[in-house]
């Protein structure tokens, strides 16, 4: 680690546990980066910290480590806050929770502060409340949200507390984050996720944490926010009416992380007075068919526009159909594409706990008694096939360690993390050319190419069905041989960590030109097997 300085005393009230009025709170945080202009009338948030009962603070002061004393400051790096609905393994329904939970420990590594911020959707017994209260106005109305944390991979890992979290998916609605069931929405997420972008605007500057041995005390103001998804399209509005027209979060940029561009956040245009946005900002939200547009907002606010994979990105500026009509507007702004990584710690075959047999590089072969059962059982019923729809951990790892190849046949694919986790196992994808797949399996090497097919989800073109029958036979053909053992080999021999999007993305962060951000260092991952994280009974 590049050597540290120490700067000025932290002494806020959040970081003691501390009463005390809410002005006096504000020139202690404002203290930790030079003065700042304040008008404090004008903002929608309120924030207070709260005097607690001893034991509380205790257990406060095990989730935030040890009372602050030094603000301590790399001489590397920058302050990154990432903001999501979800953040893997506390909360996930698809690939935005596991970047949020493997892209922030690899950019720690190399130097950089890191925070990432989320709903608290259960009891997780490995994040504890900071004692902090921010009062964050919703709808019409204002509502109390506290901080929760835990440090975890040199991740500052912070949740929102609030009963519109918590109550509506804690033991109730099978884990339901968006909706109590699939494909069906909570009527007030607007107002759920609006809390939680405005919430996730405090923390930086709130919370006192100290739980890093580089680091300590509040982030300050000079930060790079990571919004992702529709979820956290209003923050930079946010960002900019409440806080940078008040001289708050002078130098702050964001940068908006496209997932998924099928899921937009789209709403009644009559909803638009319940984000409380000045009227200004309507326009970036005004979409067709009297409609606003979350994610339509986040792109034009945003400081600049990623996702998943480079030739996804591609894609999203290619027309109507794979830009799903926010097309014309990412043309406008631009767009960015770095491949995701994925957690190998997780997903290692040499030492996977599902697997018996652990294997690596060096050892791609089973054993003999179960190649010939199996090989018996293939003669004996040629048609039989088994479908699995249900999700099951051990079966996943089962299934990536036994199979010779891996179908992918996605209309469309951000980025995908199954082809990832197959190569990583010696299993050659056969995929479909869209999205990371075109990005991250080469055809002839680690895999099979199918072409491109269809984004027309509601008709089976027999075009397409010939396209995956032709490859998946041709990758039969080729099951056995040298050529086969080679791309496994292929497979296998890649990095596929985090380490090098990472990197990627410190590049293009730095290049928003944030006060005070520097590169950052060739580092590994602190601590990558950290231990599983349950809720509590």
């Amino acid at each position: 680690m590049a050597a540290l300085a120490t700067s000025q005393l932290a002494t806020t009230h959040a970081g003691f546990g501390l009463g005390g009025d809410t002005s006096m709170f504000r020139r202690g945080v404002q203290g930790l980066r030079g003065p700042r202009a304040s008008a404090p009338g004008t903002l929608s948030v309120r924030t207070s910290a709260r005097a607690v009962p001893r034991q509380q603070s205790r257990r406060a002061q095990r989730g935030g480590g040890r009372l602050p004393s030094l603000v301590v400051c790399a001489a590397a790096g920058m302050n990154v806050v990432f903001v999501g609905a979800e953040m893997a393994p506390w909360s996930k329904t698809g690939g935005l929770g596991d970047v949020l939970g493997g892209l922030p420990p690899a950019m720690a590594a190399n130097g950089h502060r890191v925070m990432v911020i989320s709903p608290r959707y259960d009891q997780y017994k490995d994040a504890w409340d900071t004692s902090v209260v921010s009062e964050i106005k919703m709808g019409d109305r204002y509502e109390t949200v506290r901080f929760f944390h835990c440090y975890k991979r040199g991740v500052d890992r912070v949740f929102i507390d609030h009963p519109s979290f918590l109550e509506r998916v804690w033991g109730k609605t099978g884990e339901k984050i968006y909706g109590p069931d699939a494909g069906v929405d909570y009527k007030d997420n607007q107002l759920r996720f609006s809390l939680l972008c405005q919430a996730a605007l405090e923390a930086p500057r709130i919370l006192s944490l100290n739980n890093n041995p580089y680091f300590s005390g509040p982030y300050g103001e000079d930060v790079v926010f990571v919004c992702n998804d529709w979820h956290t399209g209003p923050l930079s509005s946010y960002l900019k009416s409440n806080y940078q027209s008040n001289g708050i979060y002078r130098n702050a940029k964001t940068a908006f992380c496209i997932h998924n561009i099928s899921y937009q956040g789209r709403f009644a245009f009559s909803d638009y007075p319940e984000l409380n946005l000045p009227e200004r900002f309507r326009s970036s939200f005004d979409f067709i068919d009297g409609k606003i547009n979350w994610m339509k907002g986040g792109i034009l606010e945003a400081d600049r526009v990623l996702t998943v994979s480079p030739y996804y990105a591609e894609e999203l500026i290619s027309g109507i159909a794979r830009g799903c009509e926010l097309d014309n507007i990412m043309r406008l702004t631009g767009i960015t594409g770095i491949v995701n990584g994925m957690d190998v710690s997780e997903w290692d075959p040499s030492k996977d706990k599902y697997i018996a047999t652990k294997y690596d590089v060096s050892t791609g072969t089973g054993k003999k008694k179960f190649e010939r059962m199996l090989m018996s059982a293939e003669e004996k019923y040629p048609d039989k096939v088994r479908a699995v729809v249900k999700f099951n951990a051990a079966l996943a790892h089962h299934i990536m360690a036994g199979a010779d190849l891996l179908a992918v046949t996605s209309r469309f694919e951000p980025c995908g993390l199954i082809q990832l986790q197959g190569m990583r196992y010696g299993t050659p994808c056969v995929c479909a050319s869209t999205g990371g797949l075109v990005d991250t399996v080469i055809e002839g090497k680690t895999g099979f190419h199918t072409g491109r097919l269809s984004v027309d989800c509601k008709v089976v073109e027999p075009a397409d069905v010939q396209k995956v029958a032709t490859t998946l036979k041709r990758a039969i053909r080729v099951v056995g041989t040298p050529v086969y053992e080679e791309m496994v080999r292929n497979c296998m021999i890649q990095d596929l960590s985090w380490k090098g999007p990472a990197k990627n993305w410190e590049n293009m962060l730095l290049s928003l030109g944030v006060a005070g951000s520097q590169p950052g260092i060739e580092g590994e991952e602190i601590a990558p097997l950290a231990k599983e994280n349950v809720a509590a009974p």
